[in-house]
């Protein structure tokens, strides 16, 4: 090409480089360390009914948090009456969460087993039945001394009733 007898160069198309997709970024916890968030969750003192309702708050929202994929505003807005069931293909009973969320939109996350242990757990704490029915008005998260008012989403801020 330099002394003239090619009007362009036959091996420019090899060097082109070809675009990479921008990696993946995967964000969980592997199974040890997601057991380790429990543990240590689960080492908070519960000495007092104010801190044993704490513990079970705090287990329920990390569980919520981790395992729904949940945004805090999420959370903030949904109630527990958004659980639902139903059988899959092979008769198995599952059970979904029907959220709203960002803007506006409808999206289903899978309760996993364990999501629902821990949705039992809290729930039974607060004195309440074990499972959800369709309507319930419960928040997703109660602040610890007001039963029934709504968690704040922005920046977890609850209004108390003594």
């Amino acid at each position: 090409m330099q002394a003239g007898y090619l009007a362009g160069n036959p091996l420019s198309l090899s060097r082109q480089r070809t675009k990479h997709a921008p990696p993946r970024i995967t964000r969980y916890l592997e199974p040890g360390l997601w057991q380790e968030v429990k543990d240590t969750i689960a080492a908070v003192p519960r000495d007092s009914d104010r801190a044993r309702a704490h513990a079970y708050r705090v287990r329920w929202l990390f569980t919520l948090l981790y395992l729904g994929g949940l945004r805090i505003a999420e959370v903030g807005a949904n109630t527990m009456g958004q659980f639902f069931v139903r059988r899959d293909a092979d008769g198995t009973l599952r059970w979904w969460l029907s959220l709203h969320g960002k803007g506006g939109k409808e999206r289903l996350v899978p309760a996993t087993r364990e999501m629902m242990m821990e949705l039992s757990r809290y729930r039974q704490q607060l004195g309440l039945s074990a499972l959800p029915s369709p309507g319930d008005e419960t928040p997703l998260v109660l602040p610890i001394k007001a039963m029934l008012k709504k968690v704040n989403a922005s920046g977890w801020h609850a209004v108390y009733i003594e």
